[in-house]
This record gives C-alpha cells, structure tokens and sequence, in this order.
C-alpha cells in the first residue's frame, strides 16, 4: 500500500515525538539569532567576529562539546523545515492563496534546511564563509545574459523579504502563528515579537541592498552577506549605535525564537 505525500505529511504532524523535535529547531534558530545579535554588539563596541550564520557555527564548535552541539543544531533545523513542508502541503483555502502558503513556507524550509548544512559542515571540522558565498552567487549571475538586471532582481527580493519581517513586526502578525497566553506574560512575548522582527528585518533588508549596490557597481565584492550589511550600518549617523540596537534587536529575535517553540501552532 502507497501513501501520497499529503499523507507522508499529516503522519508527521501526528507525531508528538516529531512535533516536539521540529520545536526545538526555533529553540536552535534563536540560539543561532543571539550569537550573531551578540557578535553585532560586540563590533559595535570596538571588537571583532564574523556576525552571520557562520560566525555563530563557530561560537558553537568552540565549545567543549561543540560537535555534539552542531548536530543537535542540524537534527532540530532538519525537523523544523520537514514540519514547514507538511504545513505547506496540507495548507487550505482557495488555490491562489494556499499556493502563497506553500511558496513562503517552502521558503522558510529553506532557509533552515541551509543553517542546518552549515551546522554539519562545521560539525565535521569544515568551514563555510558566508562572505565569499554571497561574493561567489554575485560574480556568477553578473556573468550571466541580463546579470545586472537579475542581481538587482535579487537583491529587491531579498529586501523584499526584509521589509515582510519589519511589516510582521509592526502589525504584530506573528501573533497569526502562535497561542500567545493572557495575562501578565502576553506583553512581554509581543514586545519581543516586534523589536525581534523589525531588527531582523533591517539585518535582512540591508543584505538585499548590497546586492543592489553590487548590480549598480557591477562589483560582486560588495554583497558580502549578513556581517558586511550589519558592518555597513556604521557608516550612518550614529552607525555604532544603530548597530549595537540592531544586534540587541537580533538578540532579542532569538529569544522570542525560544519562546515561540512553546506557544508556535503546530
């Protein structure tokens, strides 16, 4: 007897122990989200470190048990992302809007699906520069036919994403997705809702812009990813302390993360 994939789906989402195992993925995107938020206040006050997702992979691995710690990391993110799978899958309503459900949770599956990579990768002694990986994606669509125009297509669409999470932040959608409790505690989770959102989406909206730049300049060195985007922000007025909130802001993104695995609607 054949299952279809709607019904691979709802058995994994009729699984307690799965369903408890994807929750820790927000766990492990918020333990993620706190070191980069932590690496970003530290340039901001004078100091070093790579503020993206490797950097934070090798915060991990510098710890005693740093390899036991990465495959937790790539285990949870790997259940988290087949969870937005399934979700997407068993998504209802009319078909415009329930093929936007699955795009934008397919999306988000990717997203971790490449923190967990880069979890076994650092997992088993190798390294991954986020720098030169945003640097090397550039250079190669310049290189194509109409590459200015599909880098500049790029970078919208990555900004694009940014300016969704700042919006969500504002309008407090997060709540759409999460059993917030009443009572005294409820404040204190939408407060970090919105500063974790809005701060991320500025993260996320300035890495977009230096692939615009990069198609403007027709020079792929300037998309440096995530550490170069929060590195630019000095360069506004009062940059260094625009970056020390934004990296608080991050911070803040991670722990709303952790509380967001007890109350996500799964």
């Amino acid at each position: 007897m054949t299952s279809s994939p709607k019904d691979a789906a709802r058995t994994a989402q009729h699984s307690d122990a799965f369903r408890r195992v994807a929750r820790t993925g927000f766990v492990m995107v918020g333990v993620v989200h706190i070191i980069i938020g932590a690496i970003a206040i530290s340039i901001a006050s004078g100091g070093g470190g790579d503020a993206d997702q490797d950097g934070a992979m090798e915060q991990i691995r510098s710890t005693p048990i740093g390899g036991l710690l990465l495959a937790v990391v790539a285990t949870a993110l790997i259940a988290l992302a087949i969870w937005q799978v399934a979700s997407g899958m068993l998504a209802s309503g009319k078909e415009p809007r329930k093929w936007g459900q699955r795009v934008k949770l397919i999306g988000i599956a990717l997203a971790y699906l490449v923190i967990a990579g880069l979890a076994l990768i650092f997992a088993f002694g190798g390294t991954v520069e986020s720098e030169k990986t945003s640097q090397t994606l550039s250079a190669v669509v310049l290189s194509a036919p109409g590459g200015v125009v599909l880098l500049i297509v790029l970078g919208l669409s990555v900004a694009g994403v940014g300016v969704g999470f700042i919006v969500i932040g504002f309008t407090r959608g997060f709540e759409k997705t999460m059993d917030v409790p009443t009572g005294a505690a409820r404040p204190g989770i939408v407060a970090l809702g919105i500063a974790g959102y809005i701060a991320k989406g500025i993260a996320i909206a300035v890495t977009g812009v230096l692939f615009v730049v990069a198609a403007w300049t027709q020079d792929p060195e300037k998309a440096a990813g995530l550490d170069a985007a929060l590195r630019s922000l000095t360069d506004l007025p009062f940059g260094r302390l625009v970056l020390w909130l934004v990296g608080a802001g991050l911070a803040i993104y991670g722990i709303f993360s952790m509380v967001r695995a007890r109350y996500a609607r799964m």
